[in-house]
């Protein structure tokens, strides 16, 4: 499927709701005192956040012409970011993926495995979210689906040491991409974060420059939310990218924007769907293209 029928699919319920009337209020128009009390009150419901909403807002006064053709404009600016991942010239490649239970975490490791695999690369999963039993099941289940190695040790065992056996098995048995499946919660966040930086140190005596990419998998359902969980993790680990799981299940897309202004991270996956191919790399001209489409 493509990117834009992909997006268009999950993206319906905020069209539908928020930028199908933003389209109606701008098109043709130049920005009035009027207009622009609604499209304020619009983006906000839309969860795009007061800061990014009166950023907007002010980028429109300060273009002429037509008001629509300005946001959109306004939208690729706040979205302009190298959304490709930083796959190093030699293998492996190493994904550590980070962010709070219930975010749809485990599940993303297993779609970006895929998506590696259907790449005709080897992957292996490793499950270092040893402080949920569910977790590691879980994961195991997802990689005979996705044609995936998977490292796990028992439940409750250190996840540096897990997250050590899958990259050493990858470098012994050439394998292209090791994928780690974080723990989302610990009993406080700072051990969390602590647990965090201990697996990239322990990671880095085998492969120096790893991980490669720190994904941070943020569900767009809990919005505003979210945003707050992001810049605790951000302000921890060097996240270098976010999976934007759940888009189909909010009126809400919005968050999208928010995330890209205030946090100064590309958006590098979305997810719209339960099954093992519904996450996508992120364009960010589609998704424009997507909300301001007629």
């Amino acid at each position: 499927m493509r990117l834009f029928d992909f997006l268009k699919r999950g993206l319906q319920k905020t069209k539908d709701t928020f930028f199908g009337k933003v389209v109606n209020l701008l098109k043709g128009k130049k920005l009035n005192d009027e207009t622009r009390e609604e499209l304020e009150e619009l983006l906000i419901q839309a969860d795009v956040g007061i800061e990014t909403t009166e950023y907007i807002l002010e980028r429109l006064e300060e273009k002429d012409g037509d008001a629509l053709e300005a946001l959109r404009e306004t939208l690729l600016e706040i979205l302009s970011f190298d959304t490709s991942v930083n796959e190093p010239n030699k293998p492996p490649f190493v994904i550590t993926v980070v962010g709070v239970n219930g975010t749809g975490k485990t599940t993303s490791c297993a779609k970006l495995a895929k998506i590696f695999s259907d790449q005709k690369k080897s992957v292996v999963l490793a499950a270092a979210d040893t402080f949920r039993a569910a977790a590691i099941e879980q994961l195991k289940l997802w990689g005979e689906r996705v044609s995936a190695t998977v490292i796990a040790h028992s439940e409750g065992s250190d996840p540096a040491a897990v997250a050590f056996d899958a990259v050493s098995h990858a470098l012994a048995r050439n394998k292209d991409v090791v994928i780690i499946d974080t723990a989302g919660r610990l009993h406080t966040k700072k051990n969390l974060m602590e647990e965090l930086k201990k697996i990239h140190r322990v990671v880095r005596k085998k492969v120096p420059d790893a991980p490669h990419e720190t994904l941070l998998v943020i569900d767009a359902t809990t919005g505003q939310n979210g945003l707050v969980q992001a810049k605790v993790f951000k302000d921890a680990v060097n996240v270098t990218g976010i999976i934007l799981t759940k888009l189909d299940g909010t009126a809400k897309g919005g968050i999208a924007l928010a995330i890209a202004k205030e946090l100064r991270i590309p958006i590098k996956f979305v997810g719209v769907g339960e099954k093992e191919d519904d996450l996508k790399p992120f364009d960010p001209h589609t998704f424009v293209e997507v909300l301001l489409s007629e």
